[in-house]
């Protein structure tokens, strides 16, 4: 899947793809229809606003787990979220590009279900 909103585009990696479509099944199992659908749309915000760029307000560096990652947290304008986008710049000759390597639980370790390219 790619999203193109800003001068960048985003790339989901099927990983990222697989977690997003767990995340909204396990919400909608959870809590009903409606609050899936309310998280969705605060996940698609989330990819949406990485479409201006890894300069986005709320993107982390998290260069301890692996050089040039790069972490958002989903949650904001008064959206609750427990998830974080990780992500790296594209290494294509194309346009600027964001590559969404997972969408994981704030209460995971992360190194263990990232790794290194």
């Amino acid at each position: 899947m790619n999203v193109r909103h800003g001068a960048w585009e985003v790339h989901l990696s099927s990983a990222a793809e697989t977690d997003l479509a767990e995340i909204l099944a396990y919400t909608a199992a959870q809590f009903g229809d409606g609050q899936a659908r309310a998280y969705a749309q605060t996940l698609s915000s989330a990819l949406q606003l990485l479409s201006s760029g890894p300069a986005a307000p709320g993107v982390r560096m998290r260069d301890e787990i692996f050089k040039g990652l790069c972490f958002l947290h989903v949650a904001r304008r008064g959206r609750p979220g427990r998830h974080f986008v990780m992500f790296r710049i594209g290494r294509d000759s194309g346009p600027p590009t964001i590559e969404v390597l997972r969408v994981l639980h704030d209460a995971m370790d992360f190194g263990r279900h990232i790794a290194p390219p």
